[in-house]
């Protein structure tokens, strides 16, 4: 029997880079949303454990044993399994992808097989960012990735927009200026969408320039989605390429969607409703 998991893309509504750590690790305070677009990862039993990737951004990708999809498996005691991982979200993008992959591997074989979750320290080992993948929940996260506060919003429906360009984290944080910024200020209750935009406006991306000064095309991105009909804000997601608007209903969302994919056929343009 196959099971399959879906692996939500994961966005950084904010992105506050508050210090850094003697180990090397980036301490942060970031809102995040998980919307419904995004990766899906299956399993089926076998004899002995494998991975197949397929979908739009599977090429280039590796299948070995250094694969997250693999070594989140392998921290599980599960029997062997043919994994298979439909990529559909754009590699290196600033939208959690691998993590969101390995976290939907974690999900996937405790709730198929009754696997046993690895420890905290095991899951923050293959990556800062999978414990708030695998939580899966809109959520003030802060520290490194492990500390996870879950916030109640507004409904709404982001439209994700990638020019096609990886981007290195680490080249990123090397073009920060500083590393020690004020983090966001106490979440309020959100009466509505508008209140909570006007929250957003208060916070940043810490990482939006240096991205920008790396790959300037996600200057043109963020400005094409704040020009389109029925966009309340837009902004970079994490270290980027990847760039967001917040819309309010799934009709504005859509015919942004198609509005985009005319004006810039090259680009990767998705959307999903944030609940």
């Amino acid at each position: 029997m196959t099971a399959t998991e879906f692996a939500p893309a994961k966005v950084n509504l904010t992105l506050h880079v508050t210090g850094r750590r003697a180990d090397g690790y980036h301490l942060l305070d970031s809102l995040v949303v998980f919307p419904q677009t995004g990766d899906s990862v299956s399993a089926t039993p076998a004899s002995e454990p494998s991975l197949t990737i397929t979908g739009p951004f599977a090429e280039g990708l590796e299948s070995g044993p250094d694969n997250l999809v693999l070594r989140a498996a392998a921290l599980c005691d599960a029997p062997p399994q043919a994994l298979k991982l439909t990529k559909n979200l754009p590699v290196a993008s600033g939208i959690g992808g691998g993590s969101a992959d390995a976290a939907a591997t974690l999900r996937l074989l405790t709730r198929l097989i009754g696997a046993t979750l690895p420890g905290r320290n095991e899951i923050l080992a293959l990556g800062a960012d999978i414990p708030v993948c695998l939580d899966g929940r809109s959520c003030r996260m802060s520290g490194i990735g492990e500390v996870i506060d879950p916030v109640t919003l507004p409904e709404f429906h982001l439209v994700l927009v990638n020019p096609r360009v990886a981007v290195m984290t680490g080249a990123v944080f090397r073009g920060l200026v500083s590393r020690d910024n004020p983090p966001m200020g106490d979440l309020p209750e959100f009466a509505d969408l508008n209140t909570f935009v006007e929250f957003l406006r208060t916070c940043r991306n810490d990482l939006e320039q240096p991205a920008i000064a790396v790959q300037p095309v996600i200057a043109d991105a963020i400005a094409t989605l704040a020009d389109t009909t029925g966009c309340h804000l837009a902004r970079m997601s994490g270290s980027g390429a990847t760039c967001f608007g917040v819309f309010k209903t799934a009709a504005e969302a859509e015919t942004a969607v198609s509005a985009l994919r005319s004006s810039h056929p090259n680009w990767w343009v998705s959307t999903g409703r944030v609940a």
